[in-house]
């Protein structure tokens, strides 16, 4: 199964989107703040570690003028860490005890030599502690720091304070506030503008010849126009189609009257060999203007949508062929097909017209049925020479024959494919014909939504 991270929908990839800029703005946030509160902390530690070495030396140059002392007074290396202590040998803290940690050192160096002292080496280090001790702003750690100033070892002690577990929970509370606060009036736009569209796309696939009611014109102004549109739109489609069906009756009636009298006429033709030809000239005639009546009606009858069974109807398509005698073979196991709303009438009449175009082209056909996605595909599949497939999209319009002669009885008048792929189109769906892989034939489909079944 294909993992899709984009969703389709426009609720979905505006609040997708929405939802990961306020990802990316909570994030950059927080490296800022986190930033800031780690310049704090050592601003905070290396302004007290630079202050209590700046006093201990004031102090022992106090204690050396004062007592007379050539030398300085030392004090010697310990394992307990006092406030304040001078060396002169490197200060070694506990191994496993510490770690170092050489930003709060670069950052006593500087502040030292902003004070006038030249350091030759600082370290720092952070004491491992079970918890937190309570410094001067708060919860903290014991660092210290040691400075090499002319010769000697100055080691302090100081705090710095712990990183905050309370600014990761502030900014949590702080991002599930805005992601409140944004996408929920973000989600209840993006459905008040989808649902009207949803509505619009529904209406296009189930009924685009405009038999319905007008849809109710709701959503934001530019979701209303479109509707607005669509329904004028749909409005004049349904008079023209109208139209077209009163204009057809007529010609229909007006051609078959004639052509009736004329061959009650020819019936009285003596020579019987011209009678002959002359009422085969008139019944092609009338089965043309048939064919070309039932292309330009495709689509266009009054049956009610209704829910349906389309492997009930695959089932009855197939028993009435055999009844027939017709060589129809299916649909056998077919797999669990989802319920259908629409016409069941123009789906057997498109497929109707593919078992006729398989029969006189292959003798032969079968009907099978697929999922593929959200498209059901119910197949009338043959055995006979297949199409060239640049001929295909050709033989889809009307009088297009495969067979290059005229003659209705070896090819009919090229209008299967046509009138399927009218009907197939007018249920919201497609004709879809290509040759077999595995073998020598043809697949003609009419793929159908089953999504908005």
């Amino acid at each position: 199964m294909k993992l899709r991270l984009w969703p389709r929908s426009l609720v979905g990839q505006l609040v997708l989107a929405v939802a990961a800029m306020l990802f990316v703005a909570q994030a950059v946030n927080y490296v800022l703040l986190v930033g800031g509160q780690r310049q704090q902390s050592l601003a905070n530690a290396g302004g007290m570690a630079v202050a209590r070495i700046v006093d201990a030396i004031e102090r022992e140059r106090r204690d050396t003028v004062f007592s007379g002392d050539d030398e300085p007074r030392q004090a010697q290396p310990t394992r307990r860490l006092p406030r304040t202590q001078i060396l002169d040998t490197q200060f070694d803290p506990p191994r496993g005890a510490v770690h170092a940690d050489p930003r709060l050192a670069q950052h006593v160096a500087a502040r030292l030599g902003e004070a006038g002292l030249h350091a030759e080496r600082v370290d720092a280090w952070v004491l491992h502690a079970r918890r937190d001790v309570v410094g001067p702003h708060g919860p903290a750690r014991t660092a210290v720091v040691s400075a090499k100033i002319g010769g000697r070892f100055v080691v302090v002690r100081t705090w710095l304070p712990a990183e905050g577990k309370r600014l990761q929970g502030f900014l949590l509370w702080q991002t599930l506030t805005l992601y409140l606060l944004i996408l929920v009036p973000v989600l209840l736009i993006a459905w008040r503008a989808a649902r009207p569209l949803r509505s619009l796309t529904q209406a296009v696939r189930r009924d685009p010849a405009g038999e319905g009611p007008p849809l109710d014109e709701e959503g934001p102004s530019d979701v209303r126009d479109v509707i607005a549109a669509f329904n004028a739109s749909r409005a004049r489609i349904g008079t023209m189609l109208a139209d077209k069906d009163r204009m057809l009756g007529a010609v229909g009636h007006d051609l078959r009257t004639p052509l009736a009298s004329l061959r009650v006429r020819v019936e009285a033709v003596d020579d019987e060999g011209l009678r002959d030809k002359m009422v085969a000239t008139i019944d092609e005639m009338t089965a043309m203007l048939s064919d070309i009546l039932a292309v330009a009606r495709s689509g266009a009858g009054k049956e009610a949508p209704e829910r349906y069974d389309p492997a009930t109807l695959l089932a009855q398509l197939g028993e009435e062929y055999r009844a027939m005698g017709k060589p129809v073979s299916g649909p056998d196991a077919l797999p669990a097909l989802p319920m259908l709303t629409g016409r069941p009438l123009l789906v057997r009449r498109a497929l109707r017209n593919l078992v006729d175009n398989a029969l006189a082209y292959a003798g032969d056909a079968t009907l099978l049925a697929e999922m593929r996605g959200d498209a059901l595909r119910l197949v009338v599949r043959d055995a006979g020479p297949g199409i060239e497939p640049g001929r295909i999209a050709e033989l889809i319009e009307p009088f297009a024959r495969g067979e290059a002669s005229r003659n209705r009885a070896t090819g009919g008048a090229g209008l299967g494919l046509a009138i399927a792929h009218a009907l197939a189109e007018g249920e919201g769906g497609r004709l879809d014909v290509s040759n077999r892989a595995d073998a020598s034939g043809l697949d003609a489909a009419v793929v159908l939504n089953a999504r908005q079944a």
